[in-house]
Formats: C-alpha cells, structure tokens, sequence
C-alpha cells in the first residue's frame, strides 16, 4: 500500500465497485464490525460499554461490534439515534441480529458506561452535530471516556478534516480499506487518535478504476538520490543559496542542510558586505560575491538555487527572482522571495509559504489546507509546499501529498530555512520537484521527531545521516 488517500465519494464508489465484483454489502458490513469490535478489545478498559449508533451504514457497523462484544462476554449498553423501523437495506438487518436492548440516544446512555464505541456518523456528515447527538458528544468531552470510532469520530468531516459543531476525541479510528484526507488534515487528525485500516475485503483492484491523485505522505513514494561508484562531487549537483546581508543564519542553515542530503557542492552567493561572516562558518561551503548575480549563474553546473531565506523583501530580490526562474533551474522560492507578485513559474519550481505568505500570494482561499495548496499551485504553475502542522505538497496537476509525521518541536526559529536547504539537495541532485518536496518535508518531520525534545533547528541537518541510513530514502 502507498498511502492513498480517498474523498468521501471515492470511498462510496469503492464500495459500489467491490459489491459488483461479487463482495455483499452484508459481508462488508460484519467484516467492518468485526474490526471495530477487535480495536475496541484492545482500546477500551475491561468494563461496560456504550454503542452509539447512528441511523445509516455507521449505526449497522455499531450493531455488528455490539453484537460481537456482546458474544466475547463484554457488558454492551446499545443506544440508537432514531429508531430501528427507520433503518434500511444492511443496517436493518445488521439491528435485526441484535437480541439486546435499543435505547434512545440520550446523555443518560453514556451512565455506568467505561468506554464508547461512536458509530453514530461516518466521514459523509452532510451538516453540523446538533440536539442530542452534540449534547452527547459534549458529555463523552465532560466525563472523559475513552472512544473507538467508526470511521471518522462524529462530527468530523472526512474529506476536509474540520470539525462541524463538535466531535470526540478518540483514542482509536477503525476506518476501511484506505484512509480518508480527514484523516491527516488538522483538527481531523488529532481527534481520530491512532487511524486503524481494516481490510473488510474490497479488492484493491477498484483503485484502476479512478487512479487516486492524494496520498499520505511515507518513503514508499518517492527515492532519495544515492551517489554510486563513478559519482562525483559535480555528478551529485552544485546548489546555491542566496545569502543576506543581515540575517545571514538563515542562508548557512540552508547550505548546511543542502549538504546533508547529498548535494556535491554547496555556494552561498552573498552581499560584499557579509562575505566575511559567512566565510567564518562551515569550512565545507563555498562562499562567493552575490554580484554581478550573471556571474553566479554563469556556470551551468549550478543546477539548483534557492533564494529567499534572510534575502530581503527588495526589488533586488525580485530581479534575481526573474533571472533565475528565465534561466529554467531548478529553483526554491522561500521566506523572503514570497512576498510579492511572482512571475511565471514552471513546475521545476517550488515554492514554500506559511499560511502568512501564502495569502500574501494568493489572497484569501477558503477551504482546507489540502484546497489551498492545490489551488496556489494551479494558479502558480508551480509546485507548492504549504507550511504546517499538516504539510501539504501540491503539483499544478492536482496531484498532492499530506505529512502527518511533523512533531510540534518544528516550531522554531530557522526550521522551514534547514527544509528549504534539505529540498535544494535533492533538487542539485535531479530529483523531480514535486517528489523532491515530498521528501524534504517527511525527512524534515522524521529527523526532528528522532531529535526529540529541546530541538533548535541546527539539529535537523545533523540527524539527516541517521535517518537517510535507516530507511528514510526508501532504498
């Protein structure tokens, strides 16, 4: 499996796809229940539960883990938002082979009860939680039980990740056959807790049908670039970074981390009046005069540039902008090169904004961080790499990738300058852009998570080595 991601409706389809080849919506539905019931053995404490369910294909799969716990010896309160007569095709008869009380949805359910198991609405909510399943929602919040949920935690939309009207938090998601966006776009995915894919028998043949365009982010797509016997420092790509000439931290974090994942050379092309500085860090980067900028881009071997980081916002980064993107490099376009209108761009070109930069660029889009990235990306003819807790990579073509494995300890100064500097380096050494910003950002959340806590951003570079040899370039 490569982490596809299915929409909601993609999702309806898989399932209409796997009933024509032969697979009953009856046998998918116990199989979906059977799953729930065995994450709900593993989650939950030894002790009453409570099954909410809902009234459509949601509330059937609740009807199967109760009837399951029920069955394994576990103590089952079932509560139901409507009433059986009102249920239809698999989930009428899934309440059927129920023998045990049906009670009305009610805060009151939740009494005497140590876990949750929430079936009540799946990841197609058409309009917010309201009456009495968001006062029970709300009461799950207060008493702090435990939930399992079915799907998505209700309340959750799963195509965008937001919560209408109010949701729980659950300890474990049971969902099927491939993950949701909802489920890796924030707040979704902290209020999902751990995702658990069940297989319920969909064929995975289905996927021919619509060639999903959306995946989580993992190794498994994408390869990192790695030197072979006949390599060479220039074969391995010569990357350069535009220094300033103030905030010249901003520019060797970059360098440095362009060096760690790969790149033969690295140049720090900056102003005359802070060669010196620069010159007194890393002795393994070159560092040369910014101008003439033509002189810089003269050797075709210079394969790869970044401009941004601690550049300055003037009309001469602007210019160099436009030499660059004329002379079709490679190119990341970072911090200080976001901050005014940008000219044509082409997909070897990646662009990284915060939320900040971003509508600086685009203006106000609504929508999820998923429909913003697409959106500036189309609009740019560029790859975009929007910044957050939920990265989203997204090419001009609609193809996107979100990074679920960032920790909170990104957030600190000079971060996005050593994820711009990681990009660069598999940019110098010919990795597609849009493969290459994927990879940049999981490397980038991979070797923070292994830095752990107190991390400043002059530890990410360091721990690339450990990281890229243990698997993170997916050789």
């Amino acid at each position: 499996m490569t982490g596809e991601l299915l929409t909601v409706h993609e999702m309806y389809r898989a399932d209409r796809l796997a009933m024509a080849a032969g697979v009953s919506g009856e046998r998918l539905m116990e199989a979906a229940g059977w799953a729930v019931a065995r994450e709900a053995e593993r989650r939950l404490p030894r002790c009453r539960l409570v099954i909410l369910c809902g009234p459509g294909n949601n509330g059937g799969d609740g009807f199967v883990a109760a009837r399951l716990l029920a069955r394994r010896g576990w103590a089952v309160r079932l509560a139901l938002l409507g009433s059986v007569e009102a249920l239809t095709g698999d989930a009428r008869r899934m309440a059927e082979r129920w023998r045990g009380r049906v009670e009305p949805l009610s805060p009151e359910c939740l009494d005497g009860c140590g876990g949750v198991v929430d079936a009540l609405f799946g990841a197609g909510l058409a309009r917010p939680l309201a009456g009495v399943a968001l006062a029970v929602v709300a009461e799950i919040g207060r008493r702090g039980l435990p939930v399992v949920a079915v799907d998505v935690p209700s309340g959750l939309h799963g195509d965008t990740g937001e919560i209408w009207g109010g949701a729980p938090d659950a300890v474990a998601t049971v969902t099927f056959f491939r993950k949701k966006p909802g489920h890796c776009l924030l707040p979704g995915r902290r209020a999902c807790g751990e995702v658990v894919v069940a297989d319920i028998g969909i064929p995975v043949q289905v996927l021919d049908e619509f060639a999903p365009d959306l995946h989580e982010n993992s190794p498994a797509l994408w390869r990192v670039p790695a030197p072979g016997p006949l390599d060479h420092k220039y074969s391995r790509g010569h990357a350069v970074v535009v220094g300033g000439g103030a905030m010249t931290g901003a520019a060797r974090l970059a360098a440095r981390a362009a060096r760690r994942m790969g790149a033969g050379l690295v140049t720090i092309a900056a102003p005359e009046s802070a060669l010196v500085v620069y010159r007194a860090g890393d002795p393994g980067t070159i560092v040369e005069a910014l101008d003439p900028f033509e002189r810089v881009l003269s050797d075709p071997r210079r394969n790869a540039l970044l401009l941004g980081p601690g550049a300055g916002v003037g009309e001469g980064t602007s210019a160099r902008i436009e030499a660059v993107v004329g002379s079709g490099r490679a190119c990341v376009l970072d911090a200080d090169a976001l901050h005014r209108p940008l000219p044509s761009l082409s997909d070897r070109i990646v662009l990284t904004p915060h939320d900040g930069e971003f509508r600086r660029l685009f203006g106000a889009v609504s929508g999820s961080r998923l429909v913003r990235a697409r959106e500036g990306a189309r609009r740019s003819g560029a790859v975009l790499l929007l910044k957050g807790a939920d990265t989203v990579v997204a090419h001009p073509s609609g193809r996107a990738v979100i990074c679920t494995n960032a920790p909170p300890d990104l957030a600190t100064a000079g971060a996005g300058d050593v994820l711009a500097g990681m990009l660069l380096g598999l940019l110098a050494q010919g990795m597609d852009a849009f493969a290459a910003a994927a990879a940049a950002a999981w490397l980038h959340g991979e070797a923070a998570r292994r830095a752990g806590r107190g991390l400043i951003a002059e530890d990410l570079a360091e721990m690339l080595p450990a990281v890229l040899s243990q698997g993170g370039d997916a050789r």
